[in-house]
């Protein structure tokens, strides 16, 4: 077939689905009824369907079909896409904070400005910060179940900056790192971006399929597990201390790098150890204190095995060259005088109450949380399109993320995640039911 036929057919489709005359979630034929319709090669209809889904104009979907995506819907929302404005109820990003944490930042920057260490601050820090600080957040840790040496500790900038760090250290291209199918967004733009491969382990509302994850290490040379085993993001789960022996009886069976995530663990607080405390000999621990404290603090931790400190100081070298000075400073003397451990008791049970609200919102909807968490994931039924209600609850001034960010398996399930922490409480409820109408409408329509 000339080459612009093909192309043909393209541009059409796209200028049908543009133009609204193909509307979000219709089905669209098969590629072998394609190819028969406009006397096409199977090979080159398939062709056609590719191009136009690297367009971002439809979506192929295992065992059901290819249908027309929402348009409307930035593409890869969650990620790429901070599309909240100040007209818009965020339920795709949690940024959760605490009436009066503006006035406690004043009253810090007044305590450090009349320090006698500002000059200090000033000047360039030791690569993982400085050796007092990571005393103070080795004594956090501590009370938080991880007793670690202070030398073992590094500071970094957010928590997502400790996963990239500890990736450019130990990682390298076309390494294999176990991953749970629904997980953290962040670690998949690492994976595009250093070149490793993210490969799924199926998830259930209690955690990965281990037996799963074993198979996958006899078959593949996987390098290493990522893992939030305390407040999972996206499920809300918390790994029970039976299933972390087992996570790290794997990973020394199969000498596999252990990288444990935990920004959203301070929201449970009756939790099993860490993993790092478990196997503190193959365990990278990663947190901020973005979800705790504030986002823009920008301070976050990693705790590394003592071979490894040296390699992952290099990548905060290679990166930002050392520690935010002043934010640190400030947020080792919240540490130190208590303000930390406060925030961290009143955001849990600000995320009790809005899970409350919630599950009264959501009463008979099946969806998967944790009861102090600020994020839920509600999984759709099966005639509703995850696209469809992320684009329609668009136009309502509202956002939340589909569950294409979360997804490491080809094909994401439709489901939406919501996070709770970010809206006015005063309006959570008006939020939380304008997604279910809407869910219900694109059920039932």
């Amino acid at each position: 077939m000339p080459r612009a036929r093909y192309k043909q057919v393209v541009d059409e489709f796209a200028e049908d689905i543009r133009s609204g005359k193909l509307r979000p979630g219709t089905r669209l034929p098969t590629h072998r009824d394609l190819a028969a319709k406009h006397g096409l090669a199977l090979a080159t209809a398939t062709r056609a369907y590719a191009e136009l889904e690297g367009m971002g104009l439809i979506s192929g979907e295992t065992g059901r079909g290819t249908f027309v995506r929402e348009t409307a819907l930035p593409y890869g929302l969650g990620v790429d896409q901070q599309a909240a404005t100040d007209d818009m109820l965020d339920l795709n990003f949690n940024y959760p904070s605490l009436p009066g944490q503006a006035e406690l930042l004043r009253t810090a920057l007044r305590k450090l400005a009349a320090s006698g260490d500002l000059d200090a601050l000033l000047r360039y820090q030791p690569h993982g910060g400085r050796p007092h600080e990571r005393e103070t957040v080795a004594r956090y840790l501590a009370k938080r179940g991880l007793a670690v040496d202070a030398s073992n500790v590094l500071i970094v900038d957010g928590a997502q900056h400790g996963l990239a760090t500890t990736a450019m250290a130990l990682l390298k291209p076309g390494d294999v790192v176990a991953v749970d199918a629904l997980t953290y967004p962040g670690i998949k733009v690492l994976a595009e971006n250093l070149n490793f491969e993210l490969v799924p382990i199926p998830v259930d509302s209690a955690g990965p399929n281990l037996d799963a994850l074993e198979k996958l290490c006899i078959r593949r040379r996987v390098r290493a597990i990522y893992a939030q085993p305390t407040v999972q993001n996206p499920l809300g789960w918390v790994l029970r201390l039976d299933q972390r022996h087992d996570l790290v009886a794997l990973a020394r069976r199969y000498g596999l790098v252990l990288i444990e995530d935990a920004p959203y663990a301070f929201l449970e607080e009756n939790a099993p150890p860490p993993l790092a405390a478990l196997a503190p000999e193959l365990t990278v621990y990663v947190s901020g204190f973005s979800k705790s404290v504030a986002t823009g603090l920008r301070v976050g931790l990693v705790v590394a095995p003592s071979e490894w400190i040296h390699r992952i100081e290099r990548a905060i070298r290679a990166t930002t060259w050392n520690t935010p000075g002043l934010t640190t400073a400030i947020t080792c003397g919240w540490i130190e005088d208590g303000t930390v451990a406060r925030f961290e008791v009143e955001k849990r049970q600000d995320a009790v109450g809005r899970q409350s609200i919630a599950a009264d919102v959501f009463a008979g909807m099946q969806y998967l949380s944790h009861p102090a968490s600020y994020f839920l994931w509600l999984p759709l039924m099966e005639e509703a399109r995850a696209d469809r209600v992320a684009g329609a609850l668009l136009e309502r001034r509202i956002s939340v993320s589909t569950a294409q960010p979360f997804s490491t398996t080809a094909q994401a399930p439709h489901a939406i995640r919501i996070a709770l922490g970010s809206v006015e409480l005063g309006m959570l409820t008006h939020a939380l039911a304008s997604v279910r109408r809407v869910v219900e409408s694109q059920t039932y329509c």
